[in-house]
């Protein structure tokens, strides 16, 4: 319940979980049926990077402050969905962006600060649904949707808790029982490596199949005390994912090139085949 948003926004790790984020809502649109999202962590909905929060840590600066003037092609769908959106947008503005008139989202939030704001972002919205509830606690709850087959699971925790990654696991494993036709993200922080390759295993031992891995890396993953990087798991991925994952990142580290980052590094892994 510490853990705020605001501070961390428009970070590195939030221009690659949304960028990636936008490659995976664009297949689902490939395909006229509608779909479902469900946001287990979804946060304030949109953040002011002129807060004192956003200001105190300025961490947006070297993420979304250097990307904004890039020309390159595969960042354009996701800068002109920030342009168009306002402030930085969370994952669920992002989502409800891409949404068309017959897809829908359905967004959880425990912290009473945060879901307020939530609410007051897509009030009125009928192709949104808030829940104040443990996103968690939700998956039995909401999956699978009742009106449509298709969709995207996107989990997004704050990583605080030392249990948070066998969470992810126990979650992943949870959706793809009750929800085989959907898609599951994963966002995950890269401090050192043994925590990230015991999730990796605790997927592949449960018998998840169809498993990509999509790393970006600031520097290499040796001082536990600094996130040294990020990663979003994907599980049953769409057709292409991995060629189109790959383009946008490199082209993200390229734009979040500073003189203190020349170690950054962008890996892409099929843990387990389909």
């Amino acid at each position: 319940m510490n853990y705020r948003h605001a501070y961390h926004a428009g970070n590195f790790a939030d221009c690659v979980k949304h960028a990636i984020l936008l490659v995976l809502l664009k297949a689902l649109a490939r395909k006229p049926a509608g779909f479902c999202v469900l946001d287990t962590h979804a946060g304030c909905g949109q953040y002011d990077l002129s807060s004192e929060e956003a200001q105190k840590t300025g961490e947006w600066k070297t993420g979304i402050g250097l990307l904004e003037g890039s020309e390159d092609p595969a960042l354009q769908e996701y800068l002109a969905a920030v342009r168009d959106l306002g402030l930085y947008p969370g994952s669920p503005a992002f989502t409800r962006h891409a949404l068309r008139p017959q897809d829908e989202l359905i967004a959880c939030e425990l912290h009473p600060e945060d879901v307020r704001p939530l609410r007051r972002l897509f009030r009125d919205d009928p192709q949104v649904s808030i829940h104040h509830r443990n996103g968690y606690e939700a998956l039995r709850a909401l999956l699978p949707p009742k009106h449509l087959k298709r969709g995207l699971v996107l989990i997004d925790p704050p990583f605080e808790k030392l249990d948070d990654f066998q969470q992810c696991a126990q979650a992943v494993s949870l959706i793809r029982n009750r929800f085989r036709a959907g898609i599951v993200a994963v966002w995950y922080p890269i401090k050192h490596r043994t925590p990230v390759r015991a999730f990796y295993n605790a997927l592949t031992d449960a018998g998840i199949r169809d498993i990509i891995a999509c790393e970006f890396l600031l520097r290499p993953a040796l001082d536990p005390s600094r996130l040294n990087g990020c990663g979003m798991l994907v599980v049953n991925a769409p057709y292409g994912f991995e060629n189109e994952a790959r383009t946008v990142l490199e082209a993200m580290k390229t734009g979040l090139a500073t003189e203190d980052r020349e170690d950054m590094q962008v890996h892409i892994e099929r843990l387990a085949e389909e």
